[in-house]
């Protein structure tokens, strides 16, 4: 297993050594010469040594790196280490993949108790988080000392992950002997919102009472404007996959009597659904603290409380300018066609088709527009409280418990969306021949004229998403046994799980968004509008929080409760999971010589026996009811890790375990719910009996630690995956679907849906247990301080390291057939970082670049006839200079996204059609810290 130490961002050590944790003394720990060190290069060797004395594989980053690297969040920080990459959205990381496997199979704990931070994002960032993943940007990089990740299993540490279990630390009073006090301030500039905003920390620490007692305090805030800009499709599609297509013929609507000879090509090539540009206006605001309170009453005895609170809110604006006739079907008629008849009337002028078949240009007359504004608050509320004993029995036994409650609260009170259209719009044309940002020209479109445009649709969502875990764990350790140490301990977890979602609603699932009482179309839409760019090019669009006055929006009794609100449209997001888990392990570390040389390590077992229940809805004669599926399961799994020092300086590490990680939360609603939102038609239904992933994993890695702060390693690691979780998918009309859900339910939940029957194309998705695969891959990890050379360049280090992962899976299609073989969803083949530093008494400077290569988000493909999505690679580059005073001022500046890059997700592995192209700009970061 290969690793390195990266420094990363947490004011509590800004200006400390010593409140790294110490690595526990071991045999051949003095192999490396000593040379004191501080700064930069102290944090690295110290975190070197802590994966040094591990029996598992691990990388940690400790406390003088955190406040280091020019990083926006926790998450951004993580990717620093062998085999982590990172998701994005909103121009900061989000999630965390390692060794490829993606954020649902990663376990987090914070001060040693599992918790789970959920919160909002745009659509193409995955929205409101309702599954297992951890949304790291809840957390600024500032509230932590120390982050671990495992990345192999040990019977000590608690089951639930495939990839990593990533342990998170805030500081505590013990780190500091005496008072200290810690504090920054920064300003940070983006070049695209041309917006600055204020950044800072605090921190102070004391004890008392001959170090028996000690209190620490910290908090962190951020304020982020953004402006996060491009270009979107939603997907490409056919147009014989909106019947009738493009150029119907003449159906007594009016339309040509002319057939256009090129119709049937241009209905089979891909086309985008909704060519469109965006503008998404973010404005945030993140705050949090830590408490720790430590009381040592004897030298045998510890008690320790840790608080962590954190509140990530925001407000966010979707602005689009978009054509979505070319994704409304059905066939015209005499009362449609002056306003909302769709593709079948839009006539093809002229077009380009490539080779992949897509319709990457072309011209068309009788085009609808439509501007659409979404308009979000948001709302994470996190909140951590753990009591922790550690007593010492005797000498050799020691007894530690674990009392502990999280909550990650996140309200998404107001998700309103006001759209205005433009029907039949003559020389529309758009042109993707140069890349992922097309050339738009709207033709005869009259863009800034309130009389051109019509309210067409009001959509109301209001969300939440609520995750608690109630822990209580005790452990007891029996050392000097010989060779051994015995340890052991028992758990028990209870995690609960709810979501909500409301719509405009009359009691019945049907789908009331597109239906607007006449009398707000009537108003001009003037009264409500407002000017926004897109492109350069100036448009007439809602005015979110206008509109909720001048309509009346949130007024559930309003021109006949036409926006009262109820879950009856949403039923497929009104869910929970509940999981009650006991289990315990027994483990043996061992420490002894063969051959005259070190072997040590560990082996042991876990048992978990896990209690689920979840409940969702059903229809039922086409009425839908709530139920509730309960099961239960267990897993034994062994485990194995040892280290042995063939020579000085040179481990040998293998690890062996079998591992778990339970299902998705959205798999295991019971029941099917139906969704229509826009041009989106989908009948999901869920699976409460589903087992959990498991797989046997194997980790053999070779370490060389040539100097101080110097490694050389490679590692391998193979994950032979035998239970798996597949959503599987069918396209086809509702009417005669698999479910047995008769058409009625289908024309309620279309309501006044343009296009939307029970004989349009719908999306049915199932969870499933399929088959897995094997995932096989390495990492090579170099670092080392170049103080051999001369001059200023003894000052200088490298860090360096590459992973490379490979994965084979069956995809299968919702009559169970095999579609596609392919690597996971979420797996970058390779992925890199890199940093070169300089460090003397005075400056430090740092550039770090971090790579993550392309990856797939769902095989087969959303849209029929595509083999699947996915997200381009990315490449970023970030800096930091800092410039100490004195022994209490550092002046720092940090560049973060310093090439721009881009959020390019596409759709079709082969045609690589664009979905979604978005740009943040680049952050610059001026500041003072301040040490006492």
């Amino acid at each position: 297993m290969a690793a390195v130490c990266l420094g990363l961002a947490a004011t509590p050590a800004l200006a400390r050594q010593e409140a790294a944790p110490a690595a526990p003394a071991t045999p051949n720990n003095d192999a490396v010469s000593e040379v004191v060190v501080t700064g930069f290069r102290s944090s690295l060797a110290k975190a070197l040594n802590v994966k040094r004395q591990e029996s598992a594989a691990v990388d940690s980053i400790l406390a003088e790196d955190i406040g280091k690297f020019p990083d926006l969040n926790l998450s951004e920080s993580i990717q620093r280490i062998p085999g982590v990459a990172l998701a994005r959205d909103g121009g900061e990381g989000r999630q965390i993949s390692v060794r490829g496997l993606g954020p649902q199979f990663t376990r987090v704990r914070i001060n040693g108790m599992e918790a789970l931070t959920t919160g909002g994002g745009s659509d193409a960032g995955g929205g409101i988080n309702r599954g297992r993943s951890f949304d790291f940007n809840v957390f600024a990089s500032d509230l932590f000392s120390a982050i671990t990740v495992r990345k192999t299993a040990e019977a000590a540490t608690e089951e639930g992950s495939l990839g990593a279990t990533v342990d998170l630390r805030t500081a505590r009073a013990f780190d500091y002997h005496g008072f200290k006090m810690v504090g920054s301030l920064q300003g940070s500039y983006n070049d695209l919102a041309k917006s600055t905003n204020p950044r800072g920390a605090f921190m102070v620490s004391n004890t008392w009472k001959d170090d028996t007692f000690g209190a620490l305090l910290s908090v962190a805030y951020t304020k982020r404007q953004l402006d996060d800009e491009g270009s979107s499709t939603v997907r490409w599609a056919t147009g014989n996959a909106f019947g009738p297509g493009f150029d119907a013929l003449p159906n007594g609507a009016g339309l040509p009597t002319t057939v256009n000879p090129a119709a049937a090509a241009n209905n089979a090539a891909f086309h985008p659904r909704f060519p469109r540009y965006d503008n998404y206006i973010d404005d945030q605001e993140r705050i949090g603290g830590t408490l720790s309170l430590q009381w040592r009453p004897s030298d045998k005895t510890l008690i320790s409380f840790d608080g962590l609170y954190a509140d990530f809110k925001g407000t966010r604006e979707e602005q689009y300018l978009e054509a979505p006739s070319f994704s409304v079907g059905g066939a015209c008629t005499a009362a449609n066609v002056a306003t909302s008849c769709g593709i079948a009337q839009t006539h093809v002028v002229s077009s380009t088709i490539d080779s992949h078949n897509t319709m990457i240009a072309g011209k068309f007359d009788n085009v609808d527009l439509r501007v659409e504004n979404r308009f979000d608050e948001l709302d994470t509320k996190f909140t951590q409280l753990g009591l922790n004993l550690d007593q010492q029995i005797t000498d050799d036994i020691k007894i530690t418990g674990l009392l502990g409650h999280s909550k990650s609260d996140h309200q998404n009170p107001v998700q309103t969306t006001v759209q205005f259209d433009q029907f039949n719009v003559q020389g529309y044309a758009y042109d993707y021949r140069n890349g992922n940002l097309p050339v738009i020209d709207y033709g005869s479109a009259q863009l800034t004229n309130p009389s051109r445009w019509v309210l067409t649709q009001i959509r109301e969502r209001p969300q939440t998403a609520v995750n608690t875990y109630d822990v209580a764990q005790i452990d007891g350790e029996w050392a000097n046994l010989g060779i051994f140490k015995l340890s052991g301990g028992a758990a028990f977890k209870e995690y609960k799980f709810t979501t909500t979602e409301l719509r405009r609603s009359n009691g019945t699932s049907t789908n009331l968004e597109p239906t607007v009482p006449a009398a707000l179309v009537a108003l001009p839409t003037s009264s409500y509008g407002k000017i926004a760019s897109f492109a350069g090019a100036d448009v007439l669009i809602p005015d979110v929080q206008t509109a909720a006055g001048v309509l009346s929006l949130y007024d559930q009794t309003a021109y006949g409760g036409a926006f009262h609100l109820g879950k009856e449209p949403a039923l497929g997001n009104n869910r929970g999971v509940t999981e009650k888990d006991a289990g315990g392990y027994v483990q043996a570390d061992f420490d002894t010589q063969v051959g005259g040389r070190p072997l040590r390590g560990n082996f042991g077992v876990r048992y978990v026996k896990t209690q689920q229940q979840s409940q969702g809805y059903t229809y039922v004669s086409g009425a839908p009811l709530a139920i509730t599926a309960e099961r239960e399961y267990s897993d034994t799994l062994p485990s194995m890790n040892v280290v042995y020092e063939p020579i000085d300086n040179v481990l040998i590490r293998f690890g062996a375990a079998k591992v778990m990680s339970r299902p998705d939360l959205g798999s295991l609603t019971p029941g099917a719910t139906i969704s229509v939102s826009g041009a989106g038609r989908s009948v999901t239904a869920g699976n409460p009996n589903l087992d959990p992933f498991r797989a046997k994993a194997y980790d053999l890695s070779f370490e060389w630690y040539f100097q101080q702060s110097g490694l050389l390693s490679l590692a391998v690691f193979k994950k032979e995956i035998g239970s798996f979780v597949q959503t599987l998918q069918t396209n086809s009309t509702f009417t005669g679907n698999a479910f047995g859900l008769p058409d009625s339910v289908a024309i309620a939940a279309c309501g006044a849906t343009n296009g939307c029957s029970p004989g349009a194309q719908w999306q049915f998705t199932v969870p499933s247990n399929t088959p897995g695969g094997d995932l096989t891959g390495y990492e090579i990890n170099y670092q080392q301080p170049l103080t051999f050379l001369p001059g200023f360049l003894k000052h200088t280090g490298v860090l360096l390291n590459y992973t490379h992962v490979k994965s084979s899976i069956n995809y299968l299609n919702g009559a169970g057939a095999v579609v596609a073989t392919a690597n996971l969803t979420g797996l970058s083949p390779s992925s890199y970082n890199a940093t070169v530093y300089y460090e003397d008494s005075k400056w430090s400077a740092r550039a770090s670049v971090a790579y993550r290569d392309a990856y797939l988000t769902r095989i087969p493909g959303s849209e029929a006839g595509t083999d699947a999505d996915g997200t381009s690679e990315t490449l970023n580059v970030d800096a930091s200079l800092q410039y100490t005073v004195n022994d209490h001022f550092k002046l720092t500046l940090e560049g973060v996204n310093l090439t721009d890059e881009n959020q390019d997700q596409f759709n079709d592995s082969v045609a690589d059609r664009s979905s979604f192209f978005h740009h943040t700009g680049r952050e610059f970061i001026l500041g003072v810290r301040y040490t006492y």
